[in-house]
């Protein structure tokens, strides 16, 4: 399933670093649109959810506002 989470916060190269990385440990393809404030993911619904994944982008530091 693919879906894209706005997210606020994000302002550099770093940002994207550290929700794409902990999104990929998680199983998760993530692409980060820093001037669009969107994460664009790519997951499988059997092995993570919607709310593990907005969760995981928040305890990088992110709010996740949709």
């Amino acid at each position: 399933m693919t879906t894209v989470i706005e997210v606020r916060g994000m302002s550099c190269q770093h940002c994207v670093n550290s929700i794409e990385g902990a999104l990929k440990k998680k199983g998760v393809s993530a692409k980060v649109d820093l001037p669009g404030n969107r994460v664009t993911v790519d997951f499988e619904e059997k092995a993570i959810t919607i709310a593990q994944i907005k969760s995981t982008i928040e305890d990088q530091g992110f709010d996740v506002v949709s």
